[in-house]
């Protein structure tokens, strides 16, 4: 054959790009997974400030709201 490519060749070529875009679609679920994970954790996290924040008086802080009025443990 006079073609610089032979069939052979293209098909070898062919069969490694269907091994990378398998590969490819491995690696794409596995980040997929990943997200939805960590969309999950971030939607907890979010669930776990707004309890605290009720849990938080009005005021935005529950203690003494100067150091100086705090006394050390040992008193």
């Amino acid at each position: 054959m006079n073609d610089p490519m032979s069939i052979e060749t293209l098909e070898a070529r062919v069969m490694d790009l269907e091994v990378k875009a398998s590969y490819t679609d491995d690696l794409l679920e596995q980040l997929n997974m990943t997200i939805y994970r960590q969309q999950q954790q971030i939607d907890a996290l979010i669930n776990e400030v707004r309890q605290l924040r009720q849990q938080v008086p009005e005021g935005g802080h529950g203690g003494p709201g100067n150091l100086r009025d705090e006394l050390p443990p040992h008193y």
